[in-house]
């Protein structure tokens, strides 16, 4: 299910892959964040995802106008698990819900791995 909004010149649809992808881009930019993950629930390997490809490790569920997130991130070696999820939390919260205009209901992370950064 998509995102919609009804405006007196109209209706707007905001498709999934757009959200995912300006959350990803948002996430990047908090501390402690060294990138998604993509999971091979196969082998059970985690891989970093580059830049492109940020929505991989990214879900968007729609359900009655409100956004659940799920992330799956790679944080940096020595940081504060809590500290990186509780920023990652607040920045993605405000950002989406002033990009989209939907209320998010729900962020939910998954900590894949943990990264030296040089």
């Amino acid at each position: 299910m998509k995102g919609s909004m009804n405006t007196h010149m109209g209706n707007i649809v905001i498709d999934n892959e757009v959200i995912a992808q300006y959350a990803g881009t948002v996430a990047m930019e908090c501390f402690g964040i060294v990138g998604m993950a993509s999971v091979n629930m196969k082998d059970g390997l985690v891989s970093l995802l580059m830049k492109d490809k940020l929505t991989h490790g990214i879900s968007v569920d729609v359900n009655n106008n409100k956004l659940t997130l799920n992330f799956h991130v790679i944080v940096a070696y020595g940081v504060s698990i809590l500290a990186v999820s509780d920023n990652l939390i607040s920045n993605v919260k405000y950002k989406v819900e002033h990009f989209t205009g939907l209320e998010i209901e729900k962020i939910n992370i998954f900590v894949e791995g943990v990264r030296v950064i040089d």
